[in-house]
């Protein structure tokens, strides 16, 4: 049940075109530490990219309810000097941690831009317990990891399409594959697969068609802004103007595929095989679960280190 104290504002009673600056109005008016949750009848995804391009990272977006008939989304203000480094910079700084914050389920991927502390919060983790184990994973003795955060962005966007666009074109054809030949012999004792069938049939529709945007619009202007810092071409800016607006896209399907992939690993309970699975079952789970590992990690390496700091260059050019 809503309470009066709460902040709430009800976007749908509003004209269209006074609904953006009204939430920002409102967000304005909130003092650090505030929330404002707004009520829609669509996810207001838009209105999170305008939000961080015109105010900054200083709000954490949770959704309380995510459709069909409403999105309610909470919209809080950081305390500002107090939350510390995101989970994205803490990953971006040394990715072993990364594996840390995946024991826990905890997002640095897509929700890369929340504090340890928000994150725990938001899971009923305790905090302490995460920051512990994070501090221990310094003092490991273990191969040195590669320093994706040192290197030059055309070098990174060229590793991403090397290393993580060739495998998913080369593994999203055997995944579907074996999804649909799983579903077609155990479906009727297993009807989750199905849904583990239309999920891979999404995930390889989306990314093959972000994988498409990237290298052929994002990555050039990337590799291009490179080239100006490095005084090799002078800077000729985009059809899309500013980088930040093909950022911001692939950020918003980033978060869908990330959405897929935590339905995929509810509905396998967590790719727990049946007493009847066959060779191709396990090999489909293992396969789906790799793959996770490394979208995870390919959406670390651009929402964390490339486009931040492709955002950041062209700023300086």
């Amino acid at each position: 049940m809503e309470t009066a104290t709460e902040n709430i504002l009800n976007v749908t009673l509003i004209e269209p075109r006074f609904k953006h600056p009204t939430i920002f109005s409102r967000f304005d008016e909130l003092n650090e530490g505030e929330s404002l949750t707004i009520h829609n009848d669509h996810d207001p995804k838009p209105l999170y990219y305008q939000l961080l391009g015109e105010r900054g990272d200083i709000f954490t977006w949770e959704y309380l309810e995510q459709g069909p008939e409403w999105w309610k989304v909470k919209i809080s203000k950081r305390v500002m000097g107090a939350g510390g480094e995101t989970l994205g910079e803490i990953a971006a700084k040394d990715v072993r941690k990364a594996q840390i914050f995946k024991k826990y389920g905890i997002d640095f991927c897509c929700g890369g831009k929340k504090t340890v502390k928000e994150a725990c919060a938001e899971k009923g983790l305790d905090v302490k317990t995460v920051e512990e184990e994070l501090q221990k994973a310094d003092k490991v003795e273990n191969a040195r990891p590669l320093p994706y955060n040192e290197w030059e962005l055309d070098f990174l966007a060229d590793y991403i399409v090397n290393m993580h666009h060739a495998y998913l074109k080369k593994n999203l054809p055997d995944i579907k594959a074996y999804a649909y030949k799983v579903m077609r012999v155990h479906g009727a004792n297993h009807p989750e697969l199905l849904k583990v069938y239309q999920l891979t049939e999404d995930i390889s529709s989306e990314l093959t068609a972000h994988m498409q945007k990237e290298e052929h619009i994002l990555f050039p202007f990337i590799k291009h802004l490179t080239s100006v810092k490095n005084g090799t071409q002078k800077l000729e800016r985009g059809a899309f103007g500013s980088v930040q607006n093909p950022v911001s896209m692939m950020e918003h399907e980033h978060k869908m595929v990330g959405d897929y992939l935590d339905e995929l690993r509810q509905c396998t309970n967590e790719y727990t095989l049946p007493p009847d699975a066959c060779a191709s079952y396990s090999l489909l789970y293992r396969m789906l679960d790799e793959m996770e590992d490394d979208v995870h990690l390919h959406i670390h390496l651009e929402n964390n280190i490339l486009f931040p700091k492709a955002v950041k260059l062209e700023k300086e050019l």
